[in-house]
């Protein structure tokens, strides 16, 4: 699968729009939908569906203005839609201003494939947190959960900590040579994570 990241909106936020075997989708779309619609047309690729990693809302602030122009399907694990459906409001909160997210969306849930993707939950930074795994191309589409030299944040309504610790020992579980395209910030890969990032110590790592 061909990757084409885009960083969005004022927390610069890493979408993705990705190249399937089954048709191109788009990754978190956080902001600034008409850079999303640019980056389409020079692609050439229309996505065919939106996948949330998670509901925060700089995470979906593009997503009704896309849906609304490309009729596209929405999937978000059901533990995350509370998130979803206040999106709006929390970003008002933070000092910031986001269209409303549509509904409704397609449930996403542990173990499925999914547009080619194994989608894992990998609760902790929210209740339905998940991340895509390719597999094949050796890469995964982490969220919030792992960033270069971070982890996600837990302090947030809904996160729990012992569940993201135990997400990210998930996580490190797959291959070390596993391309990891984060949230926010610079990619990574999961072997570089466990032998530099400091948070990840003292988890285990199995290879």
């Amino acid at each position: 699968m061909r990757a084409y990241p885009i960083t969005l909106g004022p927390l610069q936020e890493n979408a993705c729009l990705v190249e399937t075997p089954e048709g191109p989708v788009l990754i978190d779309p956080g902001d600034e939908p008409e850079k999303l619609f640019r980056l389409f047309r020079e692609t050439g690729l229309t996505p065919k569906a939106i996948l949330l990693t998670h509901a925060h809302f700089d995470h979906v602030g593009a997503v009704a203005p896309l849906v609304e122009a490309l009729d596209l399907p929405v999937y978000l694990h059901p533990l995350d839609l509370p998130l979803y459906q206040g999106a709006d409001l929390a970003a008002r909160a933070w000092g910031f201003a986001i269209p409303k997210p549509p509904l409704p969306v397609e449930p996403l849930e542990e173990g499925m494939t999914l547009f080619g993707f194994q989608v894992l939950h990998l609760p902790g930074h929210s209740p339905g947190h998940v991340a895509f795994y390719d597999p094949e191309g050796g890469q995964v589409f982490s969220g919030d959960l792992l960033f270069r030299g971070s982890i996600g944040r837990y302090d947030l309504p809904g996160a729990d900590p012992k569940a993201l610790f135990a997400s990210l020992k998930r996580l490190l579980s797959l291959p070390p040579n596993t391309r990891v395209h984060p949230g926010h910030g610079p990619g990574t890969t999961l072997g570089l994570e466990a032998r530099t990032n400091p948070f990840l110590t003292g988890l285990e790592w199995e290879t």
